[in-house]
């Protein structure tokens, strides 16, 4: 999964972005009601790892 379809699902599900930081931005999560960080890695597609802790941090579902 790209970061910018990880965006679109984090936005349908009612996170929001906070701010830039240098290569993460901080979101933050209705759901859990905590801020976690999505890397800027451009086009790249995000590890599995990365994909799992944000997924966890977020309350989301895939």
């Amino acid at each position: 999964m790209k970061i910018k379809e990880l965006e679109r699902i984090l936005k349908a599900q009612g996170c929001y972005f906070v701010k830039h930081g240098k290569r993460h931005d901080l979101w933050y999560s209705p759901i859990t009601q905590s801020h976690f960080p999505v890397p800027r890695h451009g086009a790249k597609e995000v590890p599995i790892g990365t994909l799992d802790d944000i997924v966890s941090q977020s309350g989301i579902r895939l």
